[in-house]
């Protein structure tokens, strides 16, 4: 260990900032030569190669799949699982809503300046999580694995516009035998209640006294925090029960479903 980085973890250890350093000339003339880089890289590829463009537009003819640009795939892909609205409303909202919050819900000043994995674990890994899991892998399942009639294909299997695929979908009431309408309801607002409340009520009470960073968040940031995490991990869920156990939607109402 240098001199400079035991300085830097003494000075985290006692709660303090770490000392600030000028982003001029350093940082800064680092990532202008970067950045001019990787224009003088686009330029010439966009020169060299042709966009991968398909035949004129026909009326007559809808392409088979309907694939939007492949930067709203991802969304596309979300359709499959959530109500229109969901997944091309409220998820993108909460996306962004939780973005512009984290200033003010993150308290831990260690990381500020510099980059730190080991004392930064949950931020880096819930932010990686979020957009390489969310974001890049259902632009690439849109792009490269869905075929005609937007059915998953494996890389080597044929586009074959004749496939037909049976999906027992059921509501999650009925893949637990509820079949009437009102407890199938109930059953679904207990399980989404029980999802948002109980994970983070357990870890509240069981790190709230070994965790300055808890004391520090106070009640209301950790509820506004518990409650964005739970809706991201709530779309991987969703997925896996649409995928693997066929369930189409864990609450049914008369105005949505979710």
């Amino acid at each position: 260990m240098t001199a400079s980085s035991a300085n830097k973890q003494n000075v985290e250890d006692k709660g303090q900032l770490p000392a600030k350093v000028f982003a001029w000339p350093g940082l800064l003339r680092i990532e202008s030569l970067v950045a001019l880089v990787a224009i003088i890289i686009l330029c010439v590829w966009s020169i060299t190669i042709d966009a991968p463009l398909e035949e004129p537009a026909n009326p007559a003819i809808t392409p088979n799949p309907a694939k939007a640009p492949w930067y709203f795939l991802g969304l596309q892909e979300l359709l499959v699982y959530f109500d229109p609205w969901i997944a091309g409303v409220v998820i993108p909202g909460l996306c962004v809503v939780g973005l512009m919050a984290i200033p003010y819900l993150d308290v831990n000043p260690k990381g500020n300046g510099y980059y730190t994995f080991k004392r930064r674990v949950f931020a880096v890994s819930t932010f990686m999580f979020g957009f390489l899991g969310l974001w890049i892998i259902p632009i690439v399942i849109g792009v490269f694995f869905r075929g005609p009639g937007w059915n998953l294909f494996w890389p080597w299997e044929h586009w074959d516009i004749h496939k037909v695929v049976a999906q027992n979908n059921v509501n999650l009431g009925s893949f637990f035998g509820i079949k009437n309408y009102l407890a199938e309801a109930v059953f679904g607002t207990i399980f989404l209640a029980a999802w948002y409340v109980v994970p983070p009520l357990m870890l509240w009470r069981r790190k709230y006294d070994q965790s300055p960073t808890f004391q520090a968040m106070g009640l209301a940031r950790f509820v506004v925090t518990a409650f964005l995490f739970q809706s991201m991990m709530l779309v991987p869920l969703k997925i896996f029960a649409r995928l693997v156990l066929h369930v189409k939607y864990f609450l049914v109402l008369p105005w949505f479903n979710v």
